[in-house]
């Protein structure tokens, strides 16, 4: 039988973000690689407190190789505001680090990554946490959720709660911001854009507890 495939050979013992970056542009671990523009490593400093873990990289990051600058991410940063988080002091990061896509006409539309996809790539999310070792991870999205937390982690079960994470400090799981922008109106969007705010919310309140008990 043929051994799964994954990123492992690929991600150096390091844990600069810098050299993790640098490395994970010669990354061959799965074949979304190859038809994707460039990788989409994560962004932010190495002592940021929160970090927050999408699916993949959309159009927009694809071209530009940051995560979270098209839309999602400019809805993302108003939550997080909203929810008393700064934006720039958090970690962003996906799942996945290239761009999975099918074409429909001209455009290139978000194809869900495969499992094995998934698993392929973990190693260069557990560097990442690794590196910046947070205090509270925000999975966003069922992806990254079960990326984390196992394939059997129900997002619409446990949206919202903090559980303890295998490394360190504690997970929160809540919708995607694309999400709110595929809802199918104005109350529905407002719907889940107040939701996902108050999961955030949440994550804001144990980060401020926790600075409190080492205060």
């Amino acid at each position: 039988m043929e051994e799964p495939r994954t990123a492992r050979p690929f991600v150096p013992a390091s844990r600069s973000l810098a050299t993790l970056r640098r490395a994970a542009d010669g990354c061959r671990g799965c074949d979304l690689y190859k038809r994707a523009t460039q990788v989409v490593f994560g962004a932010g400093s190495r002592e940021a407190r929160v970090l927050l873990v999408g699916e993949q990289p959309g159009d927009r990051e694809d071209l530009e190789g940051k995560p979270f600058v098209g839309p999602a991410g400019a809805l993302l940063t108003k939550a997080l505001e909203e929810a008393g988080l700064d934006p720039a002091a958090a970690y962003v990061t996906n799942a996945v680090k290239h761009f999975s896509w099918e074409p429909r006409g001209k455009r290139r539309i978000h194809k869900k990554p495969r499992a094995s996809e998934i698993r392929a790539c973990r190693p260069w999310l557990e560097a990442e946490l690794e590196a910046v070792r947070p205090h509270l991870i925000v999975c966003l999205g069922a992806t990254a959720s079960q990326s984390l937390l196992g394939s059997g982690f129900k997002l619409t079960a446990h949206r919202g709660e903090l559980v303890e994470s295998p490394w360190g400090g504690r997970v929160l799981a809540t919708i995607h911001p694309s999400a709110v922008l595929r809802a199918p109106d104005q109350d529905a969007r407002r719907a889940a854009y107040d939701g996902l705010v108050a999961d955030l919310s949440v994550a804001a309140r144990a980060l401020e507890r926790g600075s409190r008990r080492r205060s």
